[in-house]
């Protein structure tokens, strides 16, 4: 019903920036929060960023001053602007939408995901 769909992930040099982009598709009425997690290998996903609807941030520590995150409420999509990227930063990055209203009245009991997108820095 409802599908994420990321782009922009790729290869870039330390110090370099990348954009990633998220389109949520299907039978949505609203999202309370999209954002962006991450998975290296070995490692646990975890959250990079969110926003809600209206407009609150939560950004992790390791990425504040570097990243930034935007959301277009009307098209369902939302933005991960990477800059200052270091090679710690290379990863499987996610989309996510959680929260989600299929109509106004009915609420999704399920955490959507996109397919991921990766990110590699290397020189």
């Amino acid at each position: 019903q409802v599908q994420l769909v990321e782009s922009g992930g790729g290869l870039v040099q330390p110090g370099g920036s990348l954009r990633l982009s998220c389109v949520a598709s299907g039978s949505i009425y609203s999202i309370n929060a999209m954002g962006w997690y991450r998975q290296a290998p070995g490692k646990q996903r975890e959250l990079v960023a969110d926003v809600t609807s209206g407009g609150n941030i939560n950004i992790a520590d390791f990425v504040k001053g570097r990243f930034t995150i935007s959301r277009d409420n009307a098209k369902n999509t939302v933005a991960l602007q990477m800059n200052s990227l270091k090679p710690d930063d290379t990863a499987i990055y996610y989309c996510s939408a959680k929260g989600v209203w299929l109509l106004w009245y009915l609420k999704s009991e399920y955490d959507y995901w996109g397919q991921g997108t990766q990110v590699t820095v290397s020189a």
